[in-house]
């Protein structure tokens, strides 16, 4: 029988509180074992302790109801994705609006958004704000969605001598967005049409702009070093090199790992994938769970779930005056 290619997925998320009174980010990923499809939804929430926390909330739920909702027929999901996509986005957009009608006091509440979301060997996804999603590919890491912050600006005025870089790097705007779900008309949206082809070995980052205390080429080999290893590691990792850092300002961060591997399917069994450095096979197989992990007391949490269905992971970090997840 004729061996047909299909990838499978390690995955792993974090969510660290950085050096902030609370944590505002929020981050929710579903990759069933065997499944054509798979996602992540990631919201860095602004407006404050608990308005912040709630509109993060908000807008991952509602969009990662919504694919859930429609993923049942992959091919139909595929065909329609960034209709679904643009779709999601609004309805977390509006539901951000009635919850702020409804309680004036977190007037102003909103949230970035990045979902990526993988269909057998291609990479969708939307992007609203300055979160960031990372390929890397051969050593390379490239970040993918489009920055909906002034930063992008004031690269482009530092690149062509409107500014010095140490002006750009410092200025007070830098931070501020473009474009986020906060309830009125979304300003930018970065949908594309046509996926990313994947390759077997891809590593997909997608994170909130916390993890941008770290410089990219740090990112990169970071990655680079442990890229044989689980995702949960890779995860670990970055987040210890951003506690490393003891930066006062540490912003929080949320990010999850994504690893493709290419799996064959045609007797039943998987195909053994062969590494070019020793030449072996190598049985690829994407973890049932990553392990639970606490960087500091209440900070810092690694989990996954496996279930009847795959593997499907929810992580989130609780006030201390809530009951533990």
């Amino acid at each position: 029988m004729q061996v047909q290619t299909r990838f499978t997925y390690d995955v792993a998320s974090a969510l660290s509180q950085g050096q902030r009174d609370n944590q505002e980010d929020a981050v929710i990923a579903d990759f069933p074992l065997g499944g054509d499809v798979g996602f992540c939804v990631l919201a860095d929430g602004m407006g404050g302790h608990a308005s912040g926390d709630i509109a993060s909330k908000i807008v991952v739920t509602e969009v990662f109801a919504e694919l859930k909702l429609q993923c049942g027929d992959t091919d139909l999901f595929e065909s329609n994705i960034a209709e679904i996509l643009n779709d999601a986005a609004q309805s977390a957009n509006d539901c951000v609006r009635q919850h702020a009608e409804a309680n004036p006091e977190s007037w102003g509440m909103g949230a970035t958004l990045v979902a990526p979301v993988l269909v057998r060997d291609h990479l969708y996804w939307i992007s609203v704000g300055d979160s960031p999603l990372f390929l890397y590919r051969d050593g390379v890491l490239i970040q993918l969605n489009e920055d909906h912050s002034m930063a992008s600006q004031i690269d482009y005025m530092v690149e062509h001598g409107m500014m010095t870089a140490e002006t750009g790097e410092g200025h007070p705007d830098r931070h501020c967005l473009t474009s986020v779900l906060i309830g009125g008309e979304i300003a930018r949206i970065d949908c594309p049409a046509r996926p990313v082809a994947l390759r077997d070995g891809d590593i997909i980052l997608v994170a909130s702009d916390g993890i941008q205390f770290l410089e990219e080429s740090e990112i990169a080999g970071l990655i680079e070093d442990r890229a044989d290893r689980s995702s949960a590691e890779i995860t670990r990792y970055l987040i210890r090199a951003l506690d490393a850092l003891a930066d006062p300002e540490q912003d929080n961060v949320s990010l999850c790992v994504i690893k493709v591997s290419a799996q064959g399917s045609g007797s039943g069994e998987p195909a053994d994938r062969q590494t070019p450095e020793a030449g072996l096979p190598i049985h690829v197989e994407p973890a049932l769970a990553a392990a639970a992990m606490q960087a500091a007391p209440g900070r810092v949490t690694v989990m996954a779930r496996s279930g009847r269905d795959g593997l499907s992971m929810f992580y989130h970090v609780k006030r201390r005056a809530e009951r533990t997840a």
